[in-house]
């Protein structure tokens, strides 16, 4: 079998069409089709094949997953979770004819390929991640360092990493519980339902009278 063509996608001007024996075969990114050193007129095995289509999925998941990091930063385990619900078989609607086809998950071994690429090249790193999930968590409306822990601990961040990022962050409960009083003063003017509503948001009982009485005065 020979490579008779490769032709530039029209829809995404990084990928390219691979054509064997004047038939599509499958699709690479510009990177892979260097790294490969795949050519027009080159003799290809069935076995060739099978790997380039490999190679094809693993740069498509890697496209994609990629993508999804530069959206925001996230913890390892999102991106995990992100990689493992690509490999699960779905239904697909075809928009055209209205068929539902099943659309077969990527092989494990790929979205394994490509969690250990994105942490090779950096975008995986949870204490980057916890610190900017600090920084910028509800900065203006106000959040407890408790409620920080606990959800940070729900992406499976460590509590080693939590640790170092609210020791290099300047939040602290006085400054977030005065944030969240103005922000929620209309909405409890009853001190008591106020105090209830902050307790519940992860406050201490001392640091919530503080922030009352503070304001009072």
């Amino acid at each position: 079998m020979i490579i008779t063509a490769i032709n530039l996608q029209t829809k995404n001007s990084n990928r390219v069409n691979i054509m064997i024996d004047g038939e599509y075969k499958l699709s690479l990114d510009v990177y892979q089709l260097g790294i490969l050193g795949i050519k027009v007129g080159g003799v290809v095995s069935q076995n060739d094949i099978d790997k380039l289509q490999e190679e094809s999925s693993f740069g498509k998941l890697y496209a994609q997953a990629l993508k999804y990091c530069l959206m925001r930063p996230h913890s390892s385990q999102e991106i995990k979770d992100y990689l493992f619900k690509k490999t699960l078989d779905r239904k697909v609607k075809n928009y055209k004819t209205g068929e539902i086809n099943n659309r077969q998950g990527v092989n494990s071994k790929i979205s394994d390929r490509v969690y250990n690429r994105l942490v090779d090249k950096g975008y995986v790193d949870d204490e980057k991640f916890a610190c900017w999930w600090i920084r910028n968590r509800k900065i203006n409306t106000g959040i407890s360092i408790r409620k920080l822990r606990q959800e940070l601990s729900a992406k499976r961040v460590s509590n080693d990493i939590i640790d170092m990022a609210l020791a290099q962050s300047d939040r602290d409960d006085n400054c977030e519980i005065i944030k969240i009083i103005n922000k929620k003063r209309s909405r409890y003017p009853d001190e008591n339902k106020m105090i209830a509503y902050l307790a519940r948001q992860g406050f201490s009982y001392e640091d919530i009278k503080d922030g009352l009485d503070s304001l009072k005065d």
